[in-house]
């Protein structure tokens, strides 16, 4: 039950939420981002409001150097990138430190690193604790003198304190000395209740430092640890979208999100940027190719569902039973309610979705006739998250208005593989069968033959191979992206997922496809990028 008001703290004159998706979210096991992924991952993130995005490691992986090169376009416009690194090892000037110098010059304001802080790590490490310490001291001392804004994440904190408090306390004096900007207090391994978190955020509250807190989920505890060190003090705290991580995960930013906005009342982030919670972490699972947990708080399918059977049947406002089954408004995070034994939250997710892509759908008639078509093709396996193009063409055709630039009535697609001495070569040859629709072709049926290195890239050659002849624009059409996703496991007949996304260097559009050949699909979300693109006048100008 949620405390009284006055029990709650009062906001802090500042406080920060670091999103850490990019980064310790992208090492959950199932997780694989691609650099393409990581971009648009960040620009969900931005749309909820949060202070900082943790972006990567740049001194240690390519993609993460690569990642915040890319995102230097980006136009972020709510959140701050941040760089994560490690302190720099003894044993050499800091200032030389190569893996300092790419976190230095990354082109970041903030950037954060981290530090053993439990006795045991460092004896593993070999390394003594005036060596550590010292070397924390310069790292934050010379990136401050850099320019840099440094959070610390004191790694293992809580298990190290409770091993040697003196020890433990000593790293985050040596980060307010050193001018760092927050001593990040971390449970990496999960391991602690809200009663020891309390008591140890109060105790290193004591030096003087601005606090935060990083919480793992392996006693599942994250998020009411980490709401534990915000009521014993601390002024950060960090998270990752839907709690991806290592092991079992860690706090949900989310959830956090939710819990300081709408039950502690702290205005954070606007009204409309808390609504995109649920939207945000949607299409963050569709990016990253995980299910959403319908149980979810906040943002679940399932978490603002009521039982409408167990109500009296006679009851003259039934929408104050459902209330009564909701700790918050679902609207207000971007969710809705419907009774367990209803669809009804369909038809809400329809005519929002229309909404967003400009389609107001104002007769009842049309929605009744669209909604079974859209209930059935997520019952199927499609996602219409981030794939707004094929609900675009899927809510287009239901409502009698799609004009074809082009039918394809058949095709194939050969894939050999041919084992050298040298190297093995595959190579894939795909023929189609299609018919243009357009003043310089309208109606003549053609074959395209196409060539790649997989079946998509032939498949790809052969279709923009003919379209161009009467489409010019199809030439700057680039397929950015391609990623398959299994939905179910049953072997050589498993469901396949493809996500296509399609640009033509000013606007990229993304298409998906679903069936148990995954050539099959990964064809259908191709040919409706096509389709799309043409249908929008992309590549025109």
């Amino acid at each position: 039950m949620t405390p009284p008001v006055d029990a709650l703290p009062p906001p802090p004159e500042h406080f920060e939420i670091l999103d850490c998706t990019l980064r310790d979210g992208a090492l959950q096991e199932s997780i694989r981002l691609s650099l393409g992924d990581r971009l648009r991952i960040a620009q969900q993130v931005d749309l909820l409001g949060v202070d900082f995005i943790e972006g990567g490691w740049p001194g240690l992986n390519t993609i993460d150097r690569d990642f915040f090169e890319a995102a230097s376009q980006l136009d972020l416009q709510n959140s701050r990138l941040v760089a994560f690194g490690t302190i720099a090892p003894p044993g050499r000037p800091v200032a030389d430190d190569p893996a300092l110098g790419a976190l230095r010059d990354v082109g970041t304001d903030h950037v954060c690193v981290v530090v053993r802080s439990d006795l045991e790590h460092l004896t593993a490490a070999h390394l003594t604790p005036p060596q550590n310490l010292d070397q924390l001291g310069a790292t934050v001392a010379h990136l401050r003198a850099e320019g840099k804004q440094v959070l610390v994440d004191l790694e293992h904190f809580f298990d190290g304190y409770l091993r040697d408090p003196h020890y433990a306390l000593e790293c985050v004096r040596r980060v307010a000395e050193a001018g760092g900007r927050r001593a990040v207090l971390c449970d990496t391994n999960g391991g602690m209740l809200p009663g020891q978190v309390g008591d140890i955020i109060s105790a290193a509250a004591a030096i003087g430092v601005d606090l935060g807190v990083h919480c793992h989920d392996d006693s599942g505890c994250a998020v009411a640890n980490t709401l534990a060190a915000v009521e014993a003090g601390a002024v950060h705290v960090q998270g990752a979208v839907n709690g991806y991580g290592p092991r079992g995960g860690m706090a949900d930013t989310t959830i956090l999100l939710g819990n300081l906005q709408l039950k502690y009342g702290w205005p954070l982030v606007t009204s409309e940027q808390l609504a995109q919670m649920t939207p945000v972490a949607t299409a963050v699972a569709e990016i990253a190719q995980q299910v959403m947990d319908p149980r979810q708080p906040y943002v679940g399918n399932s978490s603002f569902t009521w039982i409408a059977a167990r109500d009296r049947p006679d009851d003259p406002a039934p929408e104050k039973v459902s209330r009564s089954h909701h700790h918050v408004d679902p609207v207000a995070v971007g969710n809705g309610e419907r009774p367990i034994d209803s669809r009804g939250d369909d038809r809400d997710r329809l005519v929002n979705k229309a909404r967003a892509l400009g389609y107001e759908l104002v007769d009842e008639e049309l929605v009744e006739r669209i909604l079974p078509i859209f209930q059935g093709r997520e019952a199927m396996g499609y996602t219409y998250g981030v794939a707004d193009a094929s609900f675009e063409l899927l809510l287009r055709d239901a409502m009698g208005d799609l004009e074809a630039p082009f039918g394809v009535s058949g095709w194939r697609v050969l894939t050999e593989h041919q084992i050298g001495d040298a190297e093995d070569v595959t190579d894939s040859h795909a023929q189609l069968e299609i018919v243009v629709h357009h003043s310089a072709g309208s109606g003549q049926s053609q074959t395209a033959a196409g060539q790649g290195a997989g079946a998509l890239a032939a498949l790809d050659d052969a279709l923009s191979g003919v379209l161009v002849q009467a489409y010019p624009q199809v030439q700057r059409f680039q397929l950015l992206d391609y990623q398959v996703c299994i939905l179910d496991h049953v072997g050589a007949n498993s469901t396949t997922r493809t996500q296509v996304d399609m640009s033509d260097g000013v606007r990229t559009w993304v298409t998906i496809g679903v069936g148990e050949n995954v050539i099959e699909s990964s064809w259908e979300a191709l040919n409706d990028a096509y389709f799309y693109g043409l249908m929008k006048g992309h590549g025109l100008g």
